[in-house]
């Protein structure tokens, strides 16, 4: 059983940063690609960031692309989630995920386990 444990949320001023984590196991870490989604209130789950079994190529959702950079720490069996200049439009639940796929990463049907979430909220 693969478990995924995310940290590192909580509330910040707009234009703050943040850094999540997500820590897997139950897996060979390497062998996954991974991924972060977000849910707001009301609004369906979203795609915001994957990296690949490497760490090359990363993939970026429109509204984060150039704000916030994911990467991962094989050693660590963890991957992050560096938010910069953040909006308040970007406060959501952020979960991470594990996959076996390569392609399609934006896609959540691609994901086979959920870490429980990390609230991130940005006051205006």
């Amino acid at each position: 059983q693969v478990q995924l444990v995310e940290s590192g949320g909580g509330l910040v001023q707009a234009g703050g940063s943040l850094r999540l984590s997500c820590t897997t196991s139950g897996r060979t870490f390497t062998t996954y690609a991974m991924g972060w989604f977000r849910q707001a209130p009301g609004k369906e789950r979203e795609f915001v960031a994957a990296i690949s079994r490497s760490g090359v190529p990363t993939y970026y959702a429109d509204s984060v692309r150039g704000r916030f950079t994911i990467s991962r720490d094989n050693a660590k069996n963890t991957v992050y989630l560096q938010m910069r200049s953040l909006k308040a439009e970007d406060t959501a639940v952020y979960y991470c995920a594990i996959t076996g796929w390569a392609t399609d990463l934006r896609e959540a049907s691609r994901y086979d386990y959920w870490g429980q979430g990390t609230q991130v909220t940005v006051s205006s």
